[in-house]
């Protein structure tokens, strides 16, 4: 059995159960671990409070491991296996490992693993590329209960169905704190989205595009072209359907955030262009060759505003 810890925010959560059910597809039996959301000690490393969102979702088909599933893959480890422990045990074993953790972009050796808990946030495109068209099927989005807000949400979608319509996210709220500036901070700057806008504007000068953000003020005061529209409106436990709406758009510029990337991931349009930043992380180098393999169909931007295209040329 694999098992697969599910954590972090929404568009870690759907990574996770995308890789699970790419593992299941390749006739692995696996379930998804959901302790992490009630464990008080994991919710701590977070700057924000995360809860478990795959079940917003309508219906996900997916297979909670329970605690005797869990002790018998972990072994004595279950409690934590990441501890300081159970990484030595792991560095001095590492075939008998009981778990997996993480440590790159792609790790193509957990396809032919049978018994192992795994760790990590997959958002790597590769694992699950094939399986798109499948997960997008899946992952359909409840009506509102609130009438008002489904209404207002049905039609700025009907409007991004008319128009050539591009979804931007800017994500800053806890990408300012502490805890995440040093990793996260500093990649999408304002050289990152004008080279995104200005590349999409070059490809369609008849662009309307709508900013998504956690801060609605800053986009405000500088997002002012009468070719841009602000989504403000979906708050609290309502913050996915903007999820939705980016994949209502034709395109998609993404922040440094696995949020805006299944927004994008999820847009069915078959000519879609996907922009995104060219690391995730500051501990990440960019390889263009490699994130060419690896996020097959994006384009990249640094943060100095260098576009990559996926046809591996740079443009400036």
């Amino acid at each position: 059995m694999l098992i697969i810890r599910a954590m972090g925010g929404l568009g870690n959560q759907l990574q996770q159960y995308a890789l699970y059910r790419k593992l299941e597809q390749i006739g692995k039996d696996v379930r998804l671990d959901t302790s992490w959301f009630r464990n008080e000690a994991f919710q701590a490393t977070m700057a924000a409070g995360r809860e478990l969102e795959l079940d917003y979702f309508n219906q996900l088909p997916y297979k909670t491991a329970s605690e005797e599933e869990i002790r018998s893959v972990l072994g004595r480890m279950w409690e934590k296996p990441e501890s300081i422990i159970g990484k030595i045990r792991c560095k001095i074993h590492p075939v008998s490992c009981a778990y997996f953790e993480e440590s790159d972009m792609y790790h193509e050796q957990i396809f032919a693993m049978d018994r192992k808990y795994l760790i990590g946030y997959w958002a790597c495109e590769k694992y699950y590329a094939d399986i798109m068209d499948r997960l997008r099927g899946e992952i359909t989005f409840p009506r509102s209960r609130d009438a008002a807000l489904q209404k207002q949400n049905d039609e700025v979608s009907r409007q991004m169905g008319e128009t050539v319509s591009v979804s931007v996210h800017i994500r800053r709220g806890d990408y300012l704190s502490d805890i995440n500036k040093t990793l996260f901070g500093g990649i999408c700057t304002e050289a990152y989205y004008n080279k995104a806008i200005a590349y999409m504007r070059e490809r369609f000068p008849d662009a309307v595009f709508y900013f998504f953000s956690d801060d609605i003020p800053y986009v405000q005061e500088y997002y002012r072209e009468d070719a841009y529209r602000i989504i403000d409106w979906n708050h609290g436990k309502d913050s996915f359907y903007d999820m939705m709406l980016m994949s209502r758009c034709k395109h998609n510029i993404c922040a440094n955030s696995t949020f805006s990337f299944w927004g994008a991931r999820l847009n069915p349009y078959k000519e879609k262009v996907m922009v995104r930043p060219s690391v995730h992380k500051n501990t990440q180098v960019f390889v263009p060759e490699q994130m060419k393999e690896l996020w097959r169909g994006w384009q990249f931007v640094t943060p100095q505003g260098e576009l990559f295209e996926s046809s591996g040329a740079m443009c400036g």
